[in-house]
């Protein structure tokens, strides 16, 4: 089964990295272990995302600013991936 990393940089996300980090250098937690608890993580959140979400956005002429310009478009390429992905 394919597991994307994508919400380990949430603030949860990073917190329980930061526990986990933790418990294996005090030698609590294997790192083993540690890997199986983010893997599962990544897992669950996608599966609860999906199943208890039900937002759509609709962004239209977005604005990017750059240094010295900005640019307005009218479309927008939102790239994401399909948790469907996650069950093969």
């Amino acid at each position: 089964m394919a597991t994307f990393e994508l919400y380990r940089r949430s603030t949860i996300g990073m917190c329980l990295t930061e526990a986990l980090d933790e418990m294996v250098s005090n030698g609590t937690l294997s790192p083993e272990l540690a890997i199986q608890v983010l893997v599962q993580f990544d897992k669950s959140m996608t599966e609860a995302l999906e199943s208890q979400v039900k937002s759509k956005v609709t962004i239209k002429d977005a604005l990017f600013k750059k240094e010295d310009s900005q640019e307005t478009v009218g479309r927008v390429k939102i790239v994401a991936c399909d948790s469907k992905l996650l069950l093969q």
